[in-house]
């Protein structure tokens, strides 16, 4: 039996332990990966939400980062027998491959909690805390149930991850870092069905025929997978104007980055204090009775959100909007425009009643090539010939519209304030669009 071979029975006859899932049905997990999904670490998982504050708006999204892993398991292994099957020149190995779905079940396990709320608090990256906690936790089990190289896995998720191992690390990267990848797929349509919104929803069984190896990108897809790509991206949008941010997940979410922020520029806590925490540890540390400050997690957390009080586009070409990305800028305009509206009420106004938010840069960029899966050229030749593209060339909807249009449409800066009428009177005396002129 040849590698391809060997590969494929492995993903045909190796996974039969059933896990039930509302998205998929039944996702089927081998009994060595079982086991790596039976450890403390990854069922902690489970006490992570997936959105974070989007529960406060849409009461169904409830659903953890460990439905989402096993979600992307269960399409990453889907993906993978795909492109095994229409395999030619490139290098998987079946060691690869299971150190490729390890990589896709535990890719979240260096998650943050409550969802993104700790973006743009120049913390490690999600990735590298869950390769450290791969070659840590989890590198027995890894080694000893699947036979595999821990350093593999960790690589696969984190390229900053040493490895010096025979397996081709970077193309499996690829695949759970493309356009199209199971991250993705799952997500989109995991949050919308449990949000009860259409947006996400995307045809993965059509999506996952369209697809084909590809030695520089891992993935390519031929023209006629072009719409669902487009599908994807548009549903990508719709979901982060529906639900990622949504007014009211906007204003929790930076009421919590701002208070995290505040005490790590104060000393209080250490960036060290958030890793390897769930949404329980992180709320019963970050208490009011710990540091005033945190009084707004609390309030998050009791749904006693802040109003926003004004709204104006994000502009590139606005030198005071590019220096507000960073956050020690806006903790700086928030403590003036709290001053301001203390003089107009002859009374103290903490800055903790003002939050300035900037979301941060998203892309919805059509960088997968697009070949002809009747040419069975290599690479180059079908460069020469003209026979591969990209998507981003070839979609008439997402060439420029995707790279400048929809990001720009999606991205505004926001200021809200305490509910306090007071307050809020004040604040409406004041002319705060001047702080955002150029």
């Amino acid at each position: 039996m040849g590698e391809k071979e060997r590969i494929l029975d492995h993903l045909e006859n190796d996974y039969t332990e059933p896990v039930r899932d509302p998205v998929w049905k039944h996702i089927y997990v081998s009994r060595a990966l079982l086991r790596v999904v039976e450890q403390e670490q990854f069922q902690k998982l489970d006490r992570i939400r997936q959105l974070g504050p989007a529960s406060l708006v849409y009461p169904g999204a409830t659903h953890s980062r460990r439905n989402h892993s096993l979600g992307v398991f269960h399409l990453a292994r889907r993906m993978i027998t795909t492109l095994v099957r229409r395999n030619r020149d490139i290098d998987i190995t079946l060691e690869g491959v299971k150190a490729f779905l390890c990589a896709a079940l535990l890719h979240d396990i260096g998650h943050y909690p409550y969802a993104h709320s700790l973006k743009d608090l120049a913390l490690e990256a999600h990735e590298a805390l869950a390769a450290r906690q791969i070659l840590s936790d989890f590198a027995h089990v890894i080694r000893s149930s699947l036979r595999v190289e821990p350093a593999a896995v960790a690589s696969i998720i984190h390229r900053g991850t040493s490895y010096g191992g025979a397996e081709n690390v970077g193309f499996y990267w690829k695949i759970l870092s493309s356009v199209i990848d199971p991250d993705k797929l799952d997500y989109l349509n995991r949050d919308a069905f449990f949000c009860g919104v259409p947006y996400g929803v995307q045809d993965v069984d059509f999506i996952l025929e369209e697809i084909y190896p590809h030695p520089g990108s891992g993935v390519a897809i031929s023209p006629k997978g072009i719409t669902a790509l487009e599908n994807i991206l548009f549903s990508k949008y719709l979901m982060y104007k529906t639900v990622y941010w949504h007014k009211t997940v906007r204003i929790a979410t930076a009421m919590i980055k701002k208070a995290i922020a505040t005490a790590l520029a104060a000393g209080i806590i250490r960036k060290e204090d958030l890793y390897g925490l769930d949404d329980e540890e992180f709320f019963a540390r970050f208490g009011s009775a710990r540091s005033p400050g945190f009084r707004l997690i609390e309030d998050t957390r009791n749904r006693l959100l802040m109003k926003q009080v004004l709204t104006l586009p994000f502009r590139d070409a606005n030198p005071a909007h590019l220096r507000l990305e960073d956050i020690g800028a806006r903790l700086a305009l928030e403590q003036v425009i709290a001053k301001e509206a203390g003089r107009v009420l002859g009374r103290e106004v903490p800055a903790d009643c003002i939050v300035v938010d900037v979301p941060e840069r998203i892309s919805f960029d059509l960088d997968i090539p697009v070949i002809d899966p009747g040419r069975a050229e290599p690479k180059e030749t079908r460069q020469e010939r003209g026979t591969e593209s990209h998507a981003g060339e070839a979609s008439f909807i997402f060439g420029r519209l995707g790279h400048e249009e929809l990001p720009r449409s999606l991205r505004t800066i926001a200021v809200s304030a305490r509910r306090d009428d007071d307050l809020l009177d004040a604040l409406g005396m004041i002319d705060l669009g001047r702080h955002f002129e150029a």
